[in-house]
């Protein structure tokens, strides 16, 4: 585990300094937090001790020949203190159900599996997506279904509840749930959560869950303005946020009883990362580790994850698991110029979800990475791919598709080295540089032109 000074130090300080009728960041109670233990470390990660241990952050562990890919598929283990080994590639489901039959699904599982050496998938509660009453849970039924043909052990299994949400009054929470409340992340929903999850997933354990977005106004969601002290303070005030000791304590139970075996976090923040690693170091009985962070992560979009995220999950040994690594499918070069035309398409089914990649200067972005890897004669979703796939910062990409096609473009991706492309006059790392500074955070850049 890795210990942090600060974190000790930033509770002890909060035990002086909040009073008892104070709601403190990780409680709505006034229990005294305890004395703090001593420091066992500088806070920070050493990287020698990790080369003494074989611990490196995003360390490859082992790799295995598969029929798929020439250079086989390489497995990292999950976080620093889980035994998960999970495949450098994880399988997204979130079209299963909509976009995507219930046999097709399947098929695209089997098919990543098999041939590509894949055992990592992801789901969600409230897939398929967009989320509704009606088609809520099809995307588990699925995955239940190629379940049922595997070794369960062989197969490493992530959900995810979900987080705040007051519109959510469809999901299922229990025989005593308030037919009128949202979805939100006290500990009975969490329990309740799981429970159903478990049942429609016809197994009798998960072996990752993830709070799917913060339980609180965090900014940044989904492409949504990024944090404000007055709209905290506004939503707070309508309703303050689940303690953050209450969501870890239901995770505990979960762990404790077997249905969960290691918890992580989605569309999360730094303090979101920093405030529960400080929680489990200090209280390591009553608040387990978090192991992972699902967050949109791709070349476009980069700099949040990047200016704060990754040295949080770094010294905090938490692993990324980016989602979205095609930018909403747009850096498949695909939507170049024009909008799609076929209904079917994800982009014209998150009208406000996908605006960020339609109304800003993604386009002019996406365009020069295209460019970019035309120029080396690779396709933009190889490029793109190739580029998360072996990112440092990356321990396993969640990739989708719907078509056969599409999951063979994606898998194959993973035999491309850019650093092994010959680039003149410097390395491809240094033609993304260009084109990284020039558009830096181009989802949240309006492309209105100039008056």
């Amino acid at each position: 585990m890795v210990s942090s000074s600060f974190s000790y130090c930033f509770l002890f300080w909060l035990s002086l300094a909040t009073p008892s009728h104070v709601v403190s960041a990780f409680s709505a109670s006034s229990n005294a937090v305890a004395p703090p233990k001593a420091a066992t470390s500088t806070g920070f990660r050493d990287p020698l001790a990790d080369e003494e241990n074989s611990n490196s952050y995003n360390k490859i562990v082992k790799n295995i020949d598969v029929p798929g890919l020439k250079r086989g598929m390489d497995y990292v283990k999950l976080g620093g203190d889980s035994d998960l080994v999970v495949s450098k590639v994880c399988m997204g489901t979130m079209t299963y159900g909509i976009q995507n039959t219930l046999e097709e699904g399947v098929a695209l599982l089997d098919k990543s599996f098999d041939d590509y050496g894949i055992n990592f998938l992801d789901t969600a509660e409230i897939y398929p997506v967009p989320p509704n009453a009606e088609t809520q849970g099809d995307t588990d039924r699925c995955v239940c279904e190629f379940l049922k043909k595997r070794n369960r052990s062989d197969v490493i299994l992530a959900t995810k509840v979900a987080g705040r949400q007051p519109m959510m009054t469809y999901l299922p929470r229990g025989e005593n749930a308030n037919p009128d409340e949202g979805a939100d992340l006290t500990r009975q929903q969490i329990l309740d959560s799981v429970d159903e999850s478990l049942k429609r997933l016809g197994t009798d354990y998960i072996d990752l869950l993830q709070l799917h977005w913060p339980g609180r106004h965090a900014g940044g969601l989904f492409g949504s303005p990024d944090f404000s002290p007055t709209e905290y303070e506004t939503q707070f005030k309508k309703q303050p946020p689940i303690a953050l000791k209450e969501q870890l304590s239901a995770l505990k139970e979960l762990i404790d009883s077997g249905k969960v075996r290691y918890f992580g976090v989605s569309n999360e923040t730094p303090y979101g990362v920093c405030a529960m690693a400080a929680l489990s170091d200090y209280f390591p009985e009553l608040y387990p580790k978090c192991v992972s962070i699902q967050n949109s992560y791709s070349l476009v979009v980069r700099k949040d994850y990047e200016a704060g995220c990754s040295e949080a999950c770094y010294h905090h040994d938490v692993s990324l698991l980016p989602y979205s690594p095609l930018a909403g499918g747009t850096l498949s070069g695909k939507y170049r110029k024009k909008l799609p035309s076929d209904s079917n398409a994800r982009l014209t089914k998150f009208t406000g979800y996908m605006a960020r990649y339609l109304e800003s200067e993604n386009e002019a972005a996406v365009n020069a990475y295209c460019e970019l890897a035309e120029r080396y004669n690779l396709t933009p979703t190889q490029f793109s791919l190739a580029w998360c796939y072996q990112n440092e910062l990356v321990a396993s990409t969640i990739i989708g598709a719907t078509s056969m096609e599409q999951l063979e473009e994606n898998l194959k991706a993973y035999d491309i080295r850019l650093d092994e492309v010959e680039v003149e006059g410097g390395t491809m790392d240094d033609e993304i540089s260009k084109i990284y500074k020039r558009y830096t955070d181009p989802t949240k850049a309006k492309n209105d032109p100039p008056k």
